[in-house]
């Protein structure tokens, strides 16, 4: 595994939500999202993640996303450009792309809906890996895309993509970071996908965070990520369960429906659009957030 500056693709980097206004992308509100996270210390930004409805957004709407993401960050946090696809195709389009734009590392998710082989997934990352010098990183998400990488079938990418420095995990699976970490080194990134586990995933050796509720309280979230990181446990485990309530709402519907609504009621989105078939927040989950946001005193 090449050898990555040490605090580069650490702490606390949020996938943006993407802004829609009238059916289209709000490239404005998204650059200026960028800026507002760099200023709150958030130590990096993922660009078209899930929590971004990749899925409902075009290639070309993704690599403007990438574009515009750079030209705010101008160099002063990680740009790391979620690039993966059900298709191979598409994510070599999209990788190529965020390469062009400046990204500076590639999150792949595993390709979703096919359920390939792990020989399909090796051979899949290393068509990828060869046409990028970047550091890439594989995104874990099985609830999503229905396929599971095993600890070996990730040794077999790392001996092929020496730029293969880690992994997205997104799993109840406290062990899969422990066996990740014993064997290839503590270098290895592992940033935890879910927000529940935050704090447990990072005690045991994950580098960062890459979760929703970083758009909606990225200041405390990065903080999370620092206290760890500089071994101050009970300081991490305090605000651990301040967020609880917090990082369980982000999965009371299909994520970034609750999250959208929440950063609407406290003025961190113009509007919370989607694209169908997501949908937003019905009355009902309205009700149940404003209870959240209260107990939390964000809102009145």
């Amino acid at each position: 595994m090449i050898k990555l500056p040490k605090n580069f693709l650490k702490g606390s980097i949020p996938p943006l939500v993407t802004p829609f206004k009238r059916g289209k992308v709000d490239y404005d509100e998204f650059g200026k999202m960028v800026e507002w996270h760099i200023r709150q210390g958030s130590h990096g930004v993922l660009i078209t993640g899930t929590t971004s409805e990749p899925s409902t957004l075009t290639i070309e709407e993704r690599s403007r996303c990438y574009e515009v993401a750079v030209e705010a960050a101008n160099g002063r946090c990680p740009v790391v450009a979620a690039t993966g696809s059900q298709s191979l195709a598409e994510s070599i389009e999209l990788q190529s792309r965020a390469e062009k734009a400046g990204a500076d590392a590639l999150l792949i998710v595993t390709p979703y809906y096919i359920r390939p082989p792990q020989r399909g997934l090796v051979a899949y990352y290393e068509d990828l890996g060869k046409r990028t010098n970047l550091p890439m990183m594989v995104y874990h998400i099985p609830g999503r895309t229905a396929i599971n990488v095993t600890v070996d079938t990730f040794a077999e990418i790392m001996k092929r993509l020496p730029h293969m420095v880690g992994v997205k995990h997104a799993v109840n699976d406290l062990e899969f970071v422990t066996k990740c970490i014993d064997r290839f080194g503590p270098e290895f990134r592992v940033f935890v996908g879910l927000e529940e586990l935050s704090f447990p995933m990072m005690a045991v050796g994950a580098c960062g965070l890459m979760n929703a509720v970083g758009n909606l309280l990225p200041k405390k979230v990065a903080r999370l990520a620092d206290l760890v990181l500089a071994g101050d446990l009970k300081g991490a485990r305090k605000l651990h369960y301040e967020l609880f309530e917090i990082n369980q709402a982000i999965f009371f519907d299909t994520n970034p429906i609750p999250l959208k609504y929440m950063m609407k009621r406290l003025g961190l989105l113009r509007d919370n659009a989607h694209r169908l078939p997501m949908v937003p927040a019905d009355k009902a989950l309205e009700k149940r957030l404003n209870g959240v946001l209260k107990r939390a005193k964000l809102i009145k």
